[in-house]
Parts: structure tokens; C-alpha cells; sequence
């Protein structure tokens, strides 16, 4: 196992930046993700990492050894691509085996390795078929497979699972997990989803532009988003936001916004002018909470134990509602609904979050 230092990482192309002065430290030991909208540089980020682009400036170093000249072959990672880049000609047996077979390893070494991977991965019965015998899935843990026979200090997986199908992605992140627990290596994880990043992580790292956003576990990045486009991108569905005043209110921050009636929080570190507050679609109750107001449903998606109602205001502005799949909706109905406030959370005029008191921010 291996920890990971970045220092003031920049990648650029010709006058293009695109990676901005990255600094990023990556236990050892965990399973930190990569995510964000197409184009933020976290497969360009994943891939100096691992050697396959130059580094412009800044470093990278595996424990404390810094690798920035260190050619990929001998970095001692490896690395899981969306293809899965399977020999065809090869029997799944001899696939895990080539790259042993290319260190030079004692052929026991190879066969032992082969064969525990093997068991774990639970492709036993797959050993002497060729990759175009194999499912999708199949092919992934081969591939995952051959990752793992090397025995290597970090993981590295670039979208390894958005060429399957919908419900093979979800057992495929059970597994994954489970294998990272079962072997404890560092796992670097890259994906433009976001539900895989809140599953699977220890740690996740939001991109955007080639700048870190907010580093943290998927708990705090959703609970305490730092800033607009956090909020934004973490959450599924996404998070409801209202333009609004702040000014100091008798006990707290009062806080004045079209279609709700005017409400305080209390705790806010400091009083500004324009906000956005936002509510997550859970945030809201029917019939309930502190702060009211009625509207129309436009959509209802049913998905079983929940309902997402999709609603408009008299301004017309549009709300998001989750709430229990055991009451029936439709759409034209009118529904009173409400919030509380210690359930909001608010960023001020730049997009920063406007703390709460004694609240810390993270890394």
C-alpha cells in the first residue's frame, strides 16, 4: 500500500491550462474518487498520476519518493481503463498471467497469483475461456483481475464501469467495494457519476475546471457542501435554490425570499446581502414544517418507495419534492408544503457557504 502527495500540480497545452496548481494528499489505505462534470481534467489528473501524461509543474510522490520522471512501468501502480483491453487471443488464464510473465516471476509465483485472484474475483469457472466468450461484466473483472496479480501499491480506475448496463453498474460497485475492503490498497477512483462516487468512496474529490472544489467524505460533501456548485453537483436529486435577502433579524439571520414568508436562522457566522438558499428535496414536508407555501404539481415520478414531485409556485418559480411512495399525486393537484430552517443551507453573493457558528470548514 502506498499514500499519494500532489504539490502544486499543473498541466498545460500549449497556452491551454488545465489543471490549475493542484495540492492533494491521498492516504494510504483509502479509496478516494475523482468526480466531476466532463472536461474538469480528472481523467488527465488520474493519468499523471500514473505516468501516461507529462506534469507541466508541481509534483507527485508515492509515500515520499517523488515519481515526476519515474516512467509508468515503474511506478508500481495499475491502472483499470472503461475498456477493459483484454488480449482476445488469450484464455482468461493467460490474460492475468502475461504481465507476471513479462516481470519475469517464477512460473509457482504466477500460478499461485493467478489462482487466488481467481477466487476472489469468483471467475474460476471462466479460467480457460477467451474474452469473447465473456459477458460485459465478466470482462470487467478479468480486467480488474489483471490489475490486482501484480500486486501494486495504488489502484487506478478511469470510468471502469460506464460501459455496463444499468444494474450490472450497481453489482459492480458492490464488488468493487468489497474487493477494496478485502485488499486494503489505495484505490483512486475516477467517474462522472456522482451516485458512484457517494457509494464507494472514503473520500471524494470534486473537480471543476481543473480546480479542487472540496475534498471530503460523501457525507460531509453533502451535509456541508462549501460552495454553489457543490451543492449543485452532489446530490441526487438535485438541490432546490432560491434567490434571497439577509440582513440581521432579532435572535439571528432574517432571511426574505419571494413566494415563502420571511424566516430567521439562528447561528449564522455573519450577515450578507444577496444569498441563495437551498433545500434539498428532502428538506421539504408535506403539510409540515415551520415555513409554508402552496403549490401546484407539474410531474410526479414514482419510484417506488419514493415519489419526486416536481412543482411550480404562483411566480412560477419551480420546486423539487421528495417524499414517501405511499401517497397518491397528480399532476394539477395543489399540496401545502414547508421546511424548517435549521434544514437550509445558504451561500452568500460569490457562491461561498455561509457557515454556521463553530462550524469548520473542510480540507
Amino acid at each position: 500500500m502506498a499514500g499519494l502527495t500532489l504539490r502544486n500540480v499543473r498541466k498545460t497545452y500549449g497556452n491551454v491550462t488545465v489543471m490549475k496548481g493542484l495540492d492533494l494528499d491521498i492516504v494510504d489505505g483509502e479509496f478516494l474518487v475523482l468526480v466531476g462534470p466532463s472536461g474538469c481534467g480528472k481523467s488527465t489528473l488520474l493519468r499523471m498520476i500514473a505516468g501516461l501524461e507529462d506534469i507541466s509543474d508541481g509534483t507527485v510522490a508515492i509515500d515520499d519518493t517523488i515519481v515526476n520522471d519515474l516512467p509508468a512501468s515503474k511506478r508500481e501502480l495499475a491502472m483499470v481503463f472503461q475498456s477493459y483491453a483484454l488480449y482476445p487471443h488469450m484464455s482468461v488464464r493467460k490474460n492475468l498471467a502475461f504481465g507476471l510473465q513479462n516481470m519475469k516471476l517464477p512460473k509457482a509465483e504466477i500460478s499461485k497469483r493467478v489462482d487466488e485472484v481467481a477466487k476472489v474475483l469468483q471467475i474460476e469457472p471462466l479460467m480457460d475461456r477467451k474474452p469473447r466468450q465473456l459477458s460485459g461484466g465478466q470482462k470487467q473483472r478479468v480486467a480488474i483481475g489483471r490489475s490486482i496479480v501484480r500486486e501494486p501499491k495504488l489502484f487506478l480506475f478511469d470510468e471502469p464501469l460506464s460501459n455496463l448496463d444499468a444494474e450490472l453498474r450497481v453489482q459492480m460497485r458492490v464488488e468493487l467495494a468489497s474487493l477494496y475492503t478485502k485488499l486494503g490498497t489505495t484505490m483512486i477512483y475516477v467517474t462522472h457519476d456522482q451516485v458512484e462516487a457517494m457509494t464507494m468512496a472514503s473520500r471524494i474529490v470534486v473537480l471543476r475546471g481543473g480546480k479542487i472544489e472540496q475534498v471530503g467524505t460523501p457525507q460531509e460533501l453533502y451535509t456541508r457542501p462549501e460552495n454553489l456548485f457543490v451543492a449543485g453537483f452532489i446530490g441526487s436529486p438535485k438541490i432546490n435554490m432560491f434567490d434571497a435577502q439577509a440582513t440581521k433579524g432579532a435572535k439571528g439571520i432574517h432571511i426574505s425570499m419571494a413566494d415563502f414568508a420571511d424566516f430567521e436562522i439562528d447561528g449564522l457566522e455573519r450577515t450578507v446581502d444577496n444569498v441563495t438558499v437551498c433545500i434539498r428535496p428532502e428538506g421539504f414536508m408535506i403539510d409540515g414544517g415551520a415555513v409554508r407555501v402552496e403549490a401546484t404539481i407539474d410531474l410526479v415520478e414514482y419510484l417506488g418507495s419514493e415519489i419526486l414531485l416536481h412543482t411550480h409556485l404562483s411566480s412560477g418559480a419551480t420546486v423539487l419534492l421528495q417524499t414517501s411512495g405511499k401517497d397518491d399525486y397528480a399532476r394539477g393537484h395543489k399540496i401545502t408544503f414547508g421546511f424548517d430552517p435549521s434544514d437550509v443551507h445558504v451561500f452568500d453573493h460569490d457562491g461561498d457557504r455561509v457557515p454556521y457558528i463553530g462550524e469548520e470548514a473542510l480540507a
